[in-house]
């Protein structure tokens, strides 16, 4: 029998090993198989993402119901082969970390004031990042991670729709483990239970650790964590995410860290603290791209190695538009390149900052109403890039390009 043959029938056979897993919150079980999308006895869907997840083998694909997941999307020490990556498909579904308050949780300490000194495990990293949703809108208190964090109000300085959380030092902990209560405002006779009142208790949407190589990811979002809508840490090798959303998360829209190299085909982050954070030793490169609504640091890079963004869009309402610098001496250096990016301040003017022996490369860049500094060794290269004010916003030009921005929005919107 011809070699070609045996080759094309042996690669036939392993395509027909690959298994395709189902996830249904709603009506899943995970001691069903979830070989099938809707219940079929024992072939039903697996009710959490964590059960396929593990279940996934090389050249498998976790499929998961269009629905609100309360759960995160683990990966750690898993590896697809060379051809065979486990995918997991979102197919639109949202990962949602916040959940409604608890009343019984809860203890009314004056009229309409609510304290709780046990919500979850903190730090003094989680309470940067931390908020509140009153009816499904995000409540700082005006602090956010990576940009202003003013002092907490003392609790009987709170209004109503407002919260604070007082920290316990003789309470501390080991490994930086804090202990304090927070404080919840309502008007006088409002029972917490219809106060429409979630924390966010996860701290990701996606959280990738360990060692882990041949893994996609795709249409996906993640919501509402006190975290990273994706928190990529450990060695990471030939991952990719595509169609990804990250919306109003705690801390970064997307994170590297450590050693790890991924690519990302098509992110949306909005009103997340920052819009991307890359740092450590790792190397990512992202193409179609739109950030806006960032609250901190709308594009942060800083470690030793390369990163590039092509095609992107940035309406930027951050503290700061970028900073790009290398985080220790001697480690080597960082470099960022932007591509056919277009970057746009909304509010008043702010800075981007490159520094520390950090290299800036624009290609083909539009950036306006903004301040871009090259500090302490920092190098900025400009190849065909403009440089202005800001345009008005009602006006032609700029009504123009908000329509190309709303296009690629809906583009790039998860499936």
């Amino acid at each position: 029998m011809p070699r070609l043959f045996l080759a094309a029938l042996f690669a036939s056979a392993l395509s027909l090993h690959a298994t395709e897993y189902y996830v249904d919150p709603a009506v899943g079980d995970d001691h069903a198989n979830g070989l099938a999308a809707k219940p079929e006895g024992a072939n039903g869907p697996m009710k959490t993402i964590a059960r396929a997840i593990k279940a996934a083998k090389p050249g498998d694909t976790v499929n998961l119901a269009k629905a609100n997941y309360k759960e995160s999307a683990i990966f750690h020490n898993r590896a697809g082969e060379a051809g065979k990556p486990i995918t997991l498909d979102g197919h639109g579904a949202m990962l949602d970390g916040a959940d409604a308050l608890n009343p019984d949780d809860w203890k009314e300490v004056s009229p309409g004031l609510f304290h709780n000194d046990n919500l979850l495990r903190l730090d003094d990293a989680v309470i940067q990042r931390w908020f509140f949703l009153w009816d499904g809108k995000m409540n700082h208190m005006g602090r956010t991670s990576k940009g202003l964090r003013p002092d907490f109000k003392k609790p009987a300085d709170l209004q109503p729709g407002e919260w604070s959380f007082i920290k316990d030092p003789a309470q501390n902990g080991p490994n930086g483990q804090i202990h304090g209560a927070f404080f919840v405002k309502l008007p006088p006779g409002q029972k917490l239970a219809d106060a429409h009142i979630a924390a966010p208790i996860r701290s990701a949407g996606v959280a990738i650790s360990g060692d882990n190589s041949w893994i996609t990811i795709r249409n996906i979002n993640a919501t509402h964590v006190y975290n990273d809508g994706y928190n990529i840490h450990g060695k990471c090798r030939d991952v990719l995410f595509e169609h990804i959303g990250a919306f109003e998360c705690g801390d970064d829209g997307i994170s590297a860290h450590d050693d790890c190299q991924y690519k990302v085909d098509g992110l949306v982050s909005i009103g997340n603290s920052t819009g991307i954070a890359d740092t450590g030793d790792s190397i990512t490169e992202y193409d179609h791209v739109y950030i806006d609504g960032i609250l901190g640091v709308d594009l942060l890079f800083f470690g030793a190695n390369r990163h590039a963004i092509h095609n992107g869009v940035v309406l930027s309402h951050a503290h700061t538009v970028a900073s790009v610098y290398t985080a220790e001496p001697n480690t080597g250096k960082l470099s960022l390149t932007l591509d056919n990016v277009f970057i746009r301040r909304d509010v008043a003017p702010a800075e981007a900052r490159v520094g520390k022996d950090a290299t800036l490369d624009l290609q083909h860049v539009t950036m306006l109403g903004f301040h871009l500094l090259a500090v302490d060794d920092g190098k900025i290269i400009a190849q065909d890039t403009v440089f202005g004010l800001a345009p008005e916003k009602n006006g032609l030009w700029g009504a123009a390009r908000g329509a190309k921005a709303g296009e690629l929005l809906k583009e790039l919107t998860p499936r």
